[in-house]
């Protein structure tokens, strides 16, 4: 090889000669091995320090010891000098003219910032904490402090990171390969947190393309696009919390979830001022868990968080990441667990987010009849692809585990169980026995889902799976999906249906309130009012009901006793608590001064009270997947538009629910019960403080020994019109 006599300090050195082709690359920040070349490397008598340093005038390494090694301009910016003797650590003194000199330490000379065994575990596909490793993380690396950069593009041909600190120009910043399955490096000494970055990736084809970090952590306010090197101080005082949380189980506990939209519950709120007041509002009613709309990263508000451009960054539309783990560490100190949306069934095309991430198909399936989801304008993960299993599984365990959120409700999951979901004849591929089965997508959920019970006890992992598929809720281990619940959807869809018929004639579809304890226990059941319920042209809750004013509450806190007697979870989304009476949108915030009205009042307070009697009431969710929690008392008749059952808790403690849903009181009516004595109304929801009429039975009825419907014990009571009646004996 040629080489180049160079003397510094007075000692000599025989400098290696670089070919034209690969000093191009290097000042081009195109070489896949920058780290090969630049950095200080040995040769005879001492080391060759080189840096790339366009339009400098003088450029100097000042070492360790305090000695000074000029370097010499090579060819295109390229810099080198001899340094004698042993290595030392240096940092770059460079000139430019009519400038002031700039001094940095050099990213070059710093073996990689990650390890063998985190490759390794990449590369299988099963690094379960692989936030940890990828993306940006402000740290000390042999004992200096900076950021280290890393990303997974295995087809680019080069790789550099662009940013705040360099003017958005990598040729001074390339990153090194560190390996066959394409992950990119480099350890930027000096880089604090707050600095904007991208990725900026040669594709084969020969084009530079801007990437945002698919693992960023934290990101620019949308709509802005850069991620940003995040640092999370935060100190957690959940430790109790958490300690119990992983000697519960969700799945046999009270749970009753407010679903809320952080930008439209009160706009102009952040994480922080957000705490102070909903949790204020859902200790007064009452609810056990809140459920958050996506808070990962989204472009598009519009979207309401389910086009993810940044699994990993919480939206910083409401402040950074600490201010949410702050939310949610008040949340918790308030005794409310909190649920987060998570969206892995597909993503958005933005070019500048995971589509075409490395100039071609690598997060989503290359073949468009497993890669696009035609209704959303968005494209699929390739399931089948290691790596991109484990960025997604790891990302689930990232919100388990990072920010303590106690359960994930899964998006769309029918999307992704189906190859021909929402597609025509010859729009799709079968799998490779012929079926319409995603394989791939079904392996990849029981993946996650074993994953996180077994990391995370306590949790609670939740479908919104809309088909009849089997075996959501049953364990991996039997071939099951292993979520721990379902939402019920046809129990949503029947009921909904039946409560917007005028009473007059829902006699004729009494089945659509009764059929969905055929299946009730088939599964682990939540049951959903959710947002998508009172949107695009569906209205609100009190709007699908039938009749005047006072009829539509009526209808309104009948339902809502029925859906928190029935078997199974109950979430209800904001605003239909108080009786909404416009559909949702978030562009503005809630109907907050329909409160004004005493009626909405009232059946705000009736929320309250039936949280307040639910959580009190092993009954009402000790058996939800048990069909011994459950007995028909009054099951058919469709006449008078009336159901009766009771819930039993283990210990053999009933709750007898009672609902009239024709717009007259029914009585005197007979109804069967498990025993005789007084038996208190501790929900009526035609109570005059719920804004009802004031129709009951003076808050309690004696049953007498008088068998009837096969009951051993029997009373006579008045059921007021539109209405619930919970019924709890007096012991």
């Amino acid at each position: 090889m040629a080489t180049r006599k160079h003397a510094a300090e007075g000692v000599s050195g025989d400098l290696p000669e670089l070919h034209p082709d690969h000093i191009a690359s290097l000042v081009a920040g195109a070489h896949p091995q920058p780290h090969s070349t630049l950095g200080q490397h040995p040769v005879d008598g001492g080391f060759v320090i080189r840096v790339v340093r366009p339009l400098a005038a003088a450029v100097v390494a000042v070492r360790a010891d305090g000695s000074r090694v000029p370097l010499e301009h090579v060819s295109g910016g390229l810099w080198q000098g001899f340094a004698p003797g042993t290595g030392q650590s240096y940092v770059i003194e460079t000139d430019y003219d009519g400038g002031p000199s700039w001094t940095a330490d050099d990213p070059y000379r710093f073996v990689p910032s990650v390890g063998e065994i985190d490759l390794y575990l990449w590369g299988e596909g099963r690094h379960e904490q692989l936030w940890h490793v990828l993306g940006a993380h402000y740290r000390p690396h042999e004992d200096v402090a900076g950021t280290s950069f890393s990303v997974w593009a295995p087809h680019a041909r080069a790789a550099r990171v662009i940013g705040d600190f360099n003017q958005w120009n990598g040729v001074t910043h390339a990153m090194r390969r560190l390996d066959d399955n394409g992950v990119w490096e480099l350890f930027i000494p000096g880089l604090d947190p707050g600095n904007g970055y991208k990725f900026e990736l040669l594709t084969q084809a020969g084009d530079w393309v801007k990437r945002a970090d698919p693992m960023a952590r934290y990101t620019e306010v949308p709509p802005a696009t850069a991620s940003k090197v995040g640092l999370s101080q935060y100190e957690w005082d959940d430790g109790d919390w958490m300690t119990r949380r992983a000697q519960t189980d969700p799945h046999n506990s009270p749970m009753s979830v407010y679903e809320l939209h952080v930008g439209s519950w009160r706009p102009g709120l952040d994480y922080r001022t957000l705490a102070d007041q909903l949790i204020e509002y859902v200790v007064e009613l009452g609810f056990t868990h809140v459920e958050f709309m996506p808070l990962s990263e989204h472009p598009f508000g519009g979207s309401w968080g389910y086009q993810v451009t940044g699994y990993y960054a919480p939206t910083s539309r409401f402040g950074h990441p600490d201010d949410l783990k702050y939310l949610i560490d008040r949340l918790h100190a308030a005794g409310i667990a909190v649920l987060m949306d998570w969206v892995p069934g597909h993503f958005p095309k933005d070019e500048w987010a995971l589509a075409q991430f490395d100039g071609q198909a690598l997060y989503e399936h290359s073949d468009p009849r497993r890669g696009e989801q035609m209704d959303w304008g968005t494209l699929i993960f390739d399931f089948g692809q290691s790596q991109v299993r484990n960025f997604l599984v790891a990302n689930a365990l990232y919100w388990l585990e990072e920010f303590h959120i106690d359960g994930l409700r899964v998006d769309a999951v029918a999307s992704m169980l189906y190859l021909d979901y929402s597609r025509s004849e010859g729009q799709w591929l079968p799998n490779k026995y012929g079926g319409r089965e995603n394989l791939e997508a079904i392996s990849f959920l029981q993946e996650v889902n074993a994953t996180a019970y077994k990391r995370n006890p306590g949790i609670v992992m939740i479908a919104e799976e809309s088909t009849s598929y089997p075996g959501v809720t049953k364990p991996t281990a039997a071939s099951g999906l292993g979520f721990g619940l379902k939402w019920n959807m046809g129990w949503m869809n029947d009921s909904l249906q039946y409560m917007q018929e005028d009473p007059m004639y829902r006699s004729y579809h009494h089945n659509e309130m009764t059929f969905s304890l055929v299946y009730a226990f088939s599964e682990s059941f939540l049951l959903p009012i959710s947002h998508d319920e009172v949107v695009h042209g569906k209205g609100s809750l009190l709007h699908k009901m039938p009749g005047d004013q006072w009829q539509k509450l009526a209808n309104v806190r009948a339902y809502l006793s029925f859906m928190w007697a029935h078997p199974g979870k109950q979430l209800l989304f904001m605003g239909s608590e108080f009786g909404q009476p416009s559909e949702w949108s978030e562009e503005r915030g809630l109907d907050w001064w329909i409160l004004d009205q005493p009626v909405h009042q009232g059946l705000q307070k009736l929320v309250g009270q039936l949280n307040r009697v639910y959580a009190a009431t092993p009954a009402l969710w000790e058996q939800d997947n048990d069909p011994a929690g459950f007995e028909w008392l009054d099951g058919g008749n469709a006449t008078q538009n009336v159901l009766a059952f009771v819930r039993w808790s283990k210990s053999g403690d009933p709750l007898v629910g009672l609902f009239n849903f024709s717009g007259n009181p029914v009585g005197p009516y007979r109804v069967g019960l498990p025993f005789a004595g007084t038996w208190r109304e501790v929900v009526n929801t035609d109570a005059v403080e719920y804004g009802g009429s004031g129709v009951g039975n003076y808050g309690a009825v004696d049953a007498s020994e008088e068998g009837f419907n096969g009951r051993p014990a029997s009373v006579e009571l008045t059921l007021p019109p539109l209405a619930g009646l919970w019924l709890a004996p007096e012991r």
